[in-house]
């Protein structure tokens, strides 16, 4: 796999960079900084390319349009946010292919930033349209490919266009693979994973991949729901996302590498602790682990070597059920393990709680992290190979 370091005079190239700037804006439709972390991860890529007198034509998706032009979901706050974190005007086209696109790249200077827009505005894009690809391609001298995130995706923008352009790894995907690679390669033992949050439908498949990568697997999170039900135990009305039961029941809860919460806190508000071998949650919902299993999650981490982290393991956005994630958080950060995280409320939770600093590496992907980690083959990082 080539490195952007390694395309030799990028002097006046048109570079179409794949980034992956889908990140939430406000009720105001303006990028918080806290929430623009995918943004910030490709400066470096992108100041690199204007160090070396590159035109740069960035592309990205934003949301789930499913193939319609969404007004909301336009790139305009991410153009505007682009444009005042680096201090140059970054220019937006109305469509990321056609006519209009063409006259904007053919009519760029060297230094300048285009940013192409919504790419799923179109169907071919998550259909990895070949077509769609070459037009996109068309725009273009070189590819860079500066989304982990993102490929995990077969996408036109991500798999299909490498057939068509000399392609190449972005600063931040190389810095991607070489920490996730450690982790798969030689981890210092004992190696962790902690899993929560939402998602369940793409982070329960990878789970008995994972064990033989990992020493402890931590379950937090709607992941917990679906393997606390499926061994019998009463959860309530907590969340369990559209999943079958049974893909729960394909895990070995047996396995002692597999820790799940022995207790957890409720809404309820007479019986907030619950300790699930011998109470019921009942009408309620779990909204975080309990007290003993914070300990032992605790204690588990401070005695390993390697701790990647993906998904809260409570609603850490209300207060009361914060503990438990702002406690890993904490002791994570304490921790003399390499730490590494991934996900979108992972980042945003040690963002608040102010221990984000303090992780060894902070991966853009999610979905896409747990996948390279299980060691399913990426379709665009293969697509470089």
């Amino acid at each position: 796999m080539k490195s952007i370091k390694d395309i030799e005079n990028l002097k006046g190239k048109r570079v179409l960079v794949r980034v992956d700037f889908n990140v939430p804006l406000g009720n105001d439709g303006v990028v918080d900084d806290n929430e623009a972390w995918r943004i910030t991860a490709a400066l470096p890529t992108i100041k690199y390319l204007l160090e070396n007198n590159a035109k740069i034509i960035l592309m990205s998706h934003l949301g789930r349009p499913d193939g319609q032009v969404v007004e909301e979901m336009r790139l305009g706050p991410v153009q505007d946010f682009l444009s005042e974190i680096l201090g140059i005007s970054v220019t937006k086209t109305p469509d990321c292919i056609g006519e209009i696109a063409e006259d904007a790249v053919n009519g760029m200077q060297e230094g300048e930033i285009v940013l192409l827009e919504n790419l799923r505005f179109h169907s071919e894009e998550e259909e990895n349209d070949i077509e769609f690809a070459k037009k996109l391609a068309a725009l273009g001298d070189v590819y860079v490919n500066e989304a982990f995130s993102a490929s995990h995706r077969a996408h036109a923008s991500v798999e299909a266009i490498t057939k068509f352009l000399p392609s190449y790894a972005g600063l931040g995907l190389e810095k991607e693979i070489n920490a996730l690679s450690k982790v798969i390669d030689d981890p210092v033992r004992p190696a962790t994973i902690i899993m929560g949050g939402l998602k369940a439908e793409t982070k329960l498949p990878v789970i008995n991949f994972l064990l033989d990568k990992f020493d402890n697997i931590l379950i937090g999170g709607v992941i917990a729901n679906f393997l606390l039900e499926s061994s019998g135990i009463d959860i309530g009305k907590s969340v369990k996302d559209d999943l079958d039961i049974s893909e729960a029941k394909k895990i070995d809860l047996n396995n002692p590498k597999i820790h799940i919460p022995v207790d957890v806190l409720t809404d309820d508000p007479d019986n907030k602790e619950v300790d699930l071998s011998t109470d019921k949650v009942g009408d309620f919902c779990i909204l975080d682990i309990g007290e003993k299993t914070l300990a032992q999650y605790k204690e588990i981490i401070k005695n390993s070597g390697t701790v990647v982290w993906n998904g809260s393991v409570g609603l850490f956005e209300k207060d009361e059920y914060a503990r438990g994630t702002r406690e890993i958080a904490r002791t994570m950060a304490e921790s003399s393990a390499e730490t590494i995280i991934g996900g979108g409320d992972t980042i945003l939770a040690l963002t608040n709680f102010g221990y984000i600093d303090e992780m060894k590496h902070v991966s853009t992907g999610g979905g896409a992290m747990l996948e390279f980690l299980s060691g399913k083959k990426l379709p665009g990082i293969e697509a470089l190979k």
